[in-house]
């Protein structure tokens, strides 16, 4: 086989140069198949080929009118922010690795009131909900037993939110006092929603994680806080993921915070987004034993169905934030049998050269390390993303615009029109 010349294949960073791109965007062209990246000689870097860069250089300057609509799909930045930043190492929080702080055991509300604005304090206020258990638990009758847990955070949020008057401002330190409730609220609601009479021990506890923890009927050792805490700190941001960007098109309306995080909440039930967790639960349920576990896998392959917790659209590889959550799974539980199944789905994913595990896969892993119930995930995941859904919600009101794109028309019979009507 005769070997390319060297000028022929390029590194990751001439490879973006060639195209007049950002490294992210390079690697978001290779998730969604329109760049092929190829092994390099002696080492792990990936490489790329000049003629394929070129070819698709050439397409998209054929495709400019395209470009708009092309930013709404892991394509170029649509505004500038301050929040965080996108690496393949994961997510950098103002600056600070999301994994590093997330492996030194930096508690969430620090993180929160970090993304907030406010300093990377190693000791951050207590996060009060201002509303009484008593108030919350009433609203336990209001919704069928069985409902997802997003459905319930939602319920308290819209019913909580009319007591607050005063949530109508937009001064930075006004948001971040309800933020600090919001948060506090989200949790108590995973109480309403896996066993109400839980909600009260929730409030009650002094940190988020402890919180968590009473509210879900979770161990309060220090090694399940530890892990929940990281859980809640990966999950705080992730630039404009669909949620966030829901939040902020919400707020540069002026819609209140709460109604901001509405907006990001159910943006986050999607089964493309935050219910991801859910689909990885019902793939669990599938797998009797690990020994079945390659077997399912195939048969979804043969189908044409993709298996979940795998892949994401921005990462190449395996996502940073899933190795972080799997290793805590395996440490506090490592012969846990739905743990051992899930080890040998991705066992299995690996063997087809399949990407790797992505955070929903480690989410499941370490709920079920910790003994939370099952659908837990996905409400844990709406607690700690709702730092990151604020910390937007601030940085637009401060932006004073309207998040207002523009369709570009394309002429057609509209889905499901009535078409010639007349007899």
């Amino acid at each position: 086989m005769i070997k390319q010349s060297t000028k022929q294949l390029l590194t990751a960073r001439e490879a973006a140069a060639f195209l007049g791109v950002k490294l992210p965007t390079l690697y978001a062209y290779v998730s969604r198949g329109l760049l092929r990246s190829h092994a390099g000689d002696g080492g792990r870097a990936r490489r790329y080929r000049r003629a394929e860069l070129a070819a698709l250089r050439h397409r998209a300057r054929g495709e400019r009118g395209a470009e708009a609509a092309g930013a709404l799909r892991w394509g170029e930045p649509v505004l500038d922010s301050s929040i965080t930043a996108m690496t393949p190492e994961g997510p950098l929080y103002r600056g600070e690795p999301a994994v590093s702080l997330a492996r030194r055991g930096v508690h969430f509300e620090s993180v929160a009131e970090f993304l907030w604005g406010g300093s990377l304090d190693t000791s951050p206020p207590r996060f009060e909900s201002r509303v009484s258990a008593r108030e919350i638990s009433r609203l336990a009758k209001l919704l069928p037993a069985g409902s997802p847990p997003f459905a319930w955070q939602m319920l308290v949020v819209s019913a909580l939110a009319p007591r607050d008057t005063g949530r109508f401002s937009r001064d930075r330190e006004a948001v971040v006092l309800r933020a600090r409730s919001l948060v506090r609220w989200l949790v108590a609601a995973l109480a309403l929603a896996f066993e109400p009479r839980r909600v009260g021990a929730s409030l009650t506890e002094p940190t988020v994680a402890r919180a968590v923890a009473a509210a879900l009927g979770v161990g309060r050792d220090a090694a399940r806080l530890r892990a929940i805490d990281r859980l809640l700190v990966l999950l705080a941001d992730h630039e404009l993921n669909a949620s966030t960007f829901a939040a902020r098109v919400a707020a540069s309306a002026e819609a209140d915070p709460c109604a901001s995080l509405l907006a990001g909440l159910a943006t986050l039930s999607g089964p493309l987004h935050g219910g991801a967790s859910d689909r990885v639960e019902a793939l669990l349920s599938e797998i009797p034993r690990p020994a079945d576990a390659a077997r399912i896998v195939h048969e979804r392959m043969r189908r044409g169905e993709r298996v979940p917790g795998f892949g994401h659209g921005y990462y190449a590889g395996t996502d940073p934030r899933a190795g972080l959550l799997l290793e805590a799974a395996r440490e506090i539980a490592p012969r846990l049998p739905e743990l051992r199944k899930l080890e040998a789905v991705m066992a299995a994913m690996a063997e087809e050269r399949k990407p790797g595990p992505n955070v929903d896969m480690g989410a499941v892993a370490l709920r079920c390390a910790l003994g939370m119930p099952r659908g837990a995930a996905v409400g844990t995941f709406a607690v700690g993303r709702s730092a990151g859904w604020m910390a937007h919600v601030i940085e637009q009101y401060g932006s004073g615009t309207l998040l207002r794109p523009r369709a570009r028309f394309v002429a057609g019979e509209a889905p499901g029109g009535l078409g010639d009507a007349t007899p």
